[in-house]
């Protein structure tokens, strides 16, 4: 028995080996390809993070924060979130919900103080905001957040909208619907939206280089300014302030590092910030989101689609896959959770293009190609 014990150890450990260099080659050969497509498409900076807990987590910056004067990106470089900042509220939402400050299923006019959707009454659920699916037309009022208007102004246009259909029946994406999470934390909790992300999330995440809003990105120097593609070469544009109107939709800045620390986060390996049953609330598939299966890209691997809390629930080539992806001005950003393979990967530039598309789905084909069907160590 002592011998089977010992070789039982033995072939665990020595297939534990191999799985490491197999996650380790498969890494560094997207590393190689990352770099090598930058440098083709001369984008100015990108940041990278990847993590499988038990394996050593990648945190890396490429390039420059701007391309004349500028100063090398590290792994503590603020770059904009823009749309992945929903992945935040989507989990903050869950955690609340969970200890109690309200329920999911609460109507939204319960908790805005002057604010009432009278063609909704009582149907306009929280949920149906974090779920885009609060009936109204996709987008509704976005070309508002690009203008001087304040935020609370923007809100007080659309309760008068008249929807397209009941809340919960059908999707329509949103940022300044969306964002009124923000208003519903403060007055469920007395608490700021931007004080629970910083003390309850950020702090004990250790996501030191994490922020809200525009002051907080351009406090120094080490952040990632945005660039728009001329007829020929990237151009450094302005930071533009807009975005940052609609925090939940659209306000987090984070670094590679801090990204390490919330994939890891979505992972379960933080139960004590989100536990299980909080990450199991945030990406049920409240609401179908069929457009989606026609994205170019994916076309061929894409089955199902739908929308959780501040999450997309996708069936990618037959693995369940939760995603995000960003864009503003002069960025873009993706986010990827493998939950059965144990993989977070999170990619995010300071350019506008979409080369990006084809840099997350490599390394998704490449983890998919290697490890379908196999459990990974």
């Amino acid at each position: 028995m002592q011998y089977i014990f010992t070789l039982c150890v033995v072939l665990i450990s020595f297939y534990s080996q191999g799985n490491t260099q197999k996650w380790n080659g498969l890494t560094e050969s997207y590393i190689k390809h990352l770099k090598k497509s930058l440098n083709k498409k001369a984008i100015p900076g990108a940041a990278l993070a990847i993590v499988k807990p038990n394996s050593l987590s990648i945190a890396l910056g490429f390039g420059v924060t701007k391309l004349k004067n500028g100063q090398p990106i590290t792994e503590q470089t603020r770059f904009r979130l823009a749309s992945i900042s929903k992945t935040f509220a989507g989990s903050l939402a869950s955690k609340l919900a969970a200890q109690g400050a309200f329920s999911l299923n609460d109507p939204v006019d319960k908790y805005l103080q002057g604010v009432h959707f009278s063609n909704f009454d009582e149907s306009l659920k929280i949920y149906h905001l974090l779920s885009h699916s609060s009936g109204l037309v996709p987008n509704a009022y976005d070309n508002l957040i690009e203008s001087r208007m304040k935020y609370p102004d923007i809100v007080n246009k659309l309760t008068d909208v008249e929807p397209l259909c009941i809340p919960g029946r059908c999707y329509g994406y949103q940022n300044v619907m969306f964002s009124l999470i923000g208003n519903i934390t403060e007055q469920s909790t007395g608490l700021s939206y931007n004080e629970w992300l910083n003390q309850f999330l950020f702090k004990p995440l250790n996501m030191k280089n994490a922020s809200v809003g525009y002051q907080a990105m351009v406090a120094d120097e080490d952040y990632a300014h945005p660039h728009v593609r001329g007829r020929k070469r990237w151009h450094t544009a302005k930071l533009k302030q807009n975005y940052y109107k609609v925090e939940p939709a659209a306000g987090v800045n984070a670094s590679a590092s801090d990204m390490v620390q919330w994939l890891k986060a979505q992972l379960g390996s933080y139960p004590n910030v989100l536990n299980d049953m909080v990450l199991s609330q945030q990406v049920f598939t409240y609401t179908k989101t069929n457009k989606e299966l026609k994205r170019r890209v994916w076309r061929n691997n894409l089955k199902k689609a739908h929308y959780g809390l501040g999450w997309r629930i996708y069936d990618y080539a037959g693995e369940k896959m939760y995603y995000h992806s960003g864009w503003v001005q002069g960025y873009r950003a993706d986010i990827v959770i493998l939950p059965r393979l144990n993989i977070g990967f999170s990619l995010m530039l300071n350019a506008e293009t979409g080369l990006i598309n084809e840099l997350t789905t490599d390394f998704i084909d490449r983890v998919l190609l290697e490890y379908k069907n196999k459990d990974m160590v």
